[in-house]
């Protein structure tokens, strides 16, 4: 008997996908917000975060993994577009040229260093909401939704920042982009938290899943265990 698909599992591995490849286009825009220094991608890269939480906590970490590579794919795939998109030449009476090269000719290294943010910040998010949901025998989803949340977004940072735009920003103000980043993207977390218990409680019971990851491998690369 073939596995079906949960709805409500590829309902949010799609939101998931979406939400990462419009974050990479939204981090090309540098932003200030009250005389705070950001990014565009603040808007809405949390929410992958969010899903990222939900899926780790109804469906367990092999299906986190899944999705996750599932989301570098699709931001590689779109990323890669983009990129032969800018290298075809422009028809001489269109004018967004400079504009389009802009969003969609990022540079290499910005390229490498949001995919391998993603990467480290996802993967570290689900493993720490893993084990916290293990350990604390399935109590205290808030505490794990924002410690997990910290420890991912921290890593995304402190990968992202000082690759992207080390050399390019000065290092003093780097650092404080860095900090405001992680501190309002876990406050995102901890702002729509009573969203998310809401919406994890729903897909529980509408899926009937509530997975323990007891004696599962937390290699990266294992995507066929699912």
């Amino acid at each position: 008997m073939k596995e079906k698909v949960s709805v409500p599992f590829m309902l949010l591995g799609i939101l998931f996908n979406v939400c990462l490849i419009a974050a990479n286009l939204l981090e090309t825009k540098v932003i200030q917000v009250c005389g705070l220094t950001l990014t565009a991608g603040l808007l809405v890269f949390p929410i992958s975060y969010i899903i990222n939480d939900c899926i780790a906590e109804v469906w367990g970490f092999k299906k986190a993994r899944l999705i996750i590579w599932s989301g570098f794919l699709m931001n590689f795939f779109v990323v890669s577009l983009g990129l032969i998109a800018v290298a075809l030449p422009a028809a001489p009476f269109w004018e967004g040229a400079e504009h389009f090269n802009f969003v969609f000719g990022m540079a290499p290294r910005i390229v490498c260093a949001s995919l391998l943010a993603f990467l480290v910040g996802s993967f570290l998010n689900a493993y720490v909401m893993s084990k916290m949901k293990v350990a604390s025998r399935g109590a205290n989803f808030s505490a794990r939704a924002v410690w997990s949340t910290i420890v991912g977004e921290t890593a995304d940072s402190l990968i992202f920042f000082p690759i992207a735009f080390g050399g390019v920003i000065p290092w003093q103000e780097l650092l404080v982009i860095m900090g405001l980043q992680v501190v309002l993207k876990s406050m995102y977390e901890v702002l729509v938290l009573p969203i998310t218990i809401r919406v994890v409680k729903l897909v529980k019971k509408v899926d009937g899943s509530d997975v323990y990851d007891a004696n599962i491998s937390y290699n990266v690369l294992k995507v066929n265990d699912i």
